[in-house]
């Protein structure tokens, strides 16, 4: 009798037989059992024989991947899926667990994926905020060094990466949730007005100032200009919001004097 436990099975679900075949092996090399399958009745074949599902999100034939995630939560709603998409849109926060982006997400973050959705196949439930996943690439697209906000259009935060965390004194997960106006309101400006116009206007507002996020700039900044930009997007939930970003535009001689 062997003591392995028995191999986790992936349904892959993709149009193209290149890709099919290419991330087929990739995971039978880490020890996955994968079944392909190539188009949406192909995949509800097989949706009893599997543990978790990969769908590709545009398929051919007028096909999405969100179509067989939802028929999959249905019939078996502790089944994981994650699906692979190319762009960033509106379809996210639906019945999937987990979005990955084609070309920003690598190998690794497949495998990890996978890896955290298995407790959820062996009964245990797991919670994955796809939230944070879809502002975090935004976020990433923008760039490492920009101080990088997200709000609803009632000026709540929904995200803040680690370099507009680090700024604004708070740990990442703390500003989630909560209001600027509420919790800083000594410390940022009042963005309130800003960001509502913007959400529901859907146009862009510049500031190129000495200001920068705060009501009273940093010691350190008294010379610095700062651009800093909020331009409208469309939330995980179909949603209007904003992204409010910051970056040193010009540091004056006098600031390192």
């Amino acid at each position: 009798m062997s003591l392995n436990p028995p191999r986790v099975r992936v349904l892959l679900l993709d149009d193209e037989p290149d890709n099919l075949f290419l991330r087929a092996t990739i995971l039978r090399q880490h020890g996955y059992d994968c079944v392909p399958a190539s188009t949406i009745d192909e995949a509800i074949a097989l949706f009893n024989s599997i543990d978790i599902a990969v769908l590709d999100y545009h398929l051919g034939a007028g096909q999405f991947g969100t179509e067989a995630a939802t028929l999959l939560r249905r019939s078996r709603p502790y089944v994981p899926i994650i699906i692979l998409s190319a762009t960033l849109e509106h379809f996210f926060g639906g019945a999937e667990d987990m979005h990955l982006l084609k070309g920003h997400s690598s190998v690794e973050d497949i495998l990890s994926a996978l890896s955290s959705l298995e407790a959820k196949r062996r009964g245990a439930p797991v919670v994955v905020d796809a939230r944070d996943f879809f502002y975090s690439r935004i976020a990433m697209a923008i760039g490492s060094d920009v101080l990088v906000q997200i709000f609803d259009s009632r000026s709540i935060w929904l995200y803040c990466n680690d370099s507009a965390a680090e700024y604004l004194g708070q740990p990442r997960d703390w500003f989630a949730g909560r209001s600027p106006a509420v919790e800083m309101p000594t410390l940022m400006r009042d963005w309130s007005n800003i960001i509502q116009t913007v959400a529901h206007a859907r146009e862009t507002y510049i500031d190129r100032t000495h200001r920068g996020l705060l009501n009273i700039p940093k010691p350190t900044e008294q010379n610095i200009t700062w651009s800093v930009l909020a331009f409208p997007i469309t939330l995980h939930d179909d949603r209007n919001g904003v992204v409010l970003t910051a970056r040193i535009l010009d540091r004056s001689p006098a600031a390192f004097a």
